[in-house]
């Protein structure tokens, strides 16, 4: 991988992470577009590092408050009924489905999922799924002619049964294309949360499993065609430009709809498939990155 490549991916990686759009598809289909060689799944879990640490400095204080207030509930048990003190065991909670999915289907993440036919089909797919969920939720904001609006969930409400669901909607991540935060975020939307509350444990839960698959796949990181250097450029690059598209994001998700991501994903999804049917693209272009 040359310094060019690394800092175009790190770039997408950066303006990708957090919208509801899949940076590990934007990344795959970045290579297969330049005629370059698939990245891996390695390179894409290291330099989400990058773009966690941009959340870790975002939502320090939440973060500070609420592993402290687990910290201390362990040995206090007046502070176990403490929403901060229960956050904290619900990130692990939720934490847990993608750990396991995530190395039992290491084979599978790195080959098959990779596929560009079943990135078109994420896309699309968990697009409508955005779209239907963020509609519900508009329409219980503002109600409509014969009814009121209806109040949705906020973080206090979040159970562990909840947990546990958003947990296994991030897991759905691990197939490219879907998108961690469109998965949790949607599942949120879905359970009747609100859309900063289901994009503020989304990337509290995010991580955890971000910082442990990372730190995982340090040791493949340097091997095949992508070695320290430009996975290192790619990183701080995505962290940088990670931190300014999450304070956007925040911003943007209390008054605006979900519906132009929805929009972009069907018609990526769509324009994907039409280049692989006509034999434009291979759906295993720039595959084979070592």
């Amino acid at each position: 991988m040359s310094w060019f490549e690394s800092f175009v991916l790190g770039l997408v990686q950066g303006l990708t992470e957090f919208l509801p759009i899949s940076s590990s598809a934007h990344l795959r289909l970045t290579a297969a577009f330049a005629g370059w060689q698939d990245p891996g799944a390695a390179f894409t879990a290291v330099t989400q590092i990058g773009t966690e640490a941009a959340v870790l400095i975002y939502f320090r204080k939440d973060i500070a408050r609420i592993v402290s207030a687990w910290f201390r509930s362990l040995t206090n048990k007046e502070l176990r009924g403490d929403h901060d003190a229960q956050m904290g065991w619900l990130v692990i909670v939720g934490s847990i489905p993608i750990g396991v999915l995530g190395i039992t289907l290491k084979d599978q993440i790195n080959g098959p999922f990779r596929d560009l036919r079943l990135i078109a089909v994420t896309l699309i797919v968990m697009g409508i799924v955005l779209g239907v969920a963020d509609r519900l939720a508009a329409r219980d904001e503002t109600g409509g002619k014969h009814r009121a609006g209806k109040e949705r969930k906020s973080l206090k409400d979040l159970s562990v049964k909840d947990g546990l669901i958003f947990g296994f909607c991030q897991a759905m991540a691990l197939v490219p294309g879907v998108s961690r935060s469109g998965a949790t975020i949607s599942g949120g939307l879905l359970m009747g949360y609100t859309r900063e509350a289901a994009a503020r444990y989304s990337f509290l839960l995010a991580i955890p499993a971000v910082l442990a698959s990372g730190a995982f796949e340090l040791k493949d990181a340097g091997d095949g065609h992508v070695s320290w250097g430009p996975t290192a450029l790619a990183t701080v690059i995505a962290f940088a430009v990670g931190y300014a598209v999450i304070a956007w994001f925040m911003k943007f998700i209390t008054t605006k709809s979900f519906m132009p991501f929805v929009i972009y994903r069907v018609l990526l999804g769509i324009a994907l498939f039409v280049l692989v049917g006509t034999d434009t693209l291979s759906p295993h272009a720039g595959e084979s990155a070592g």
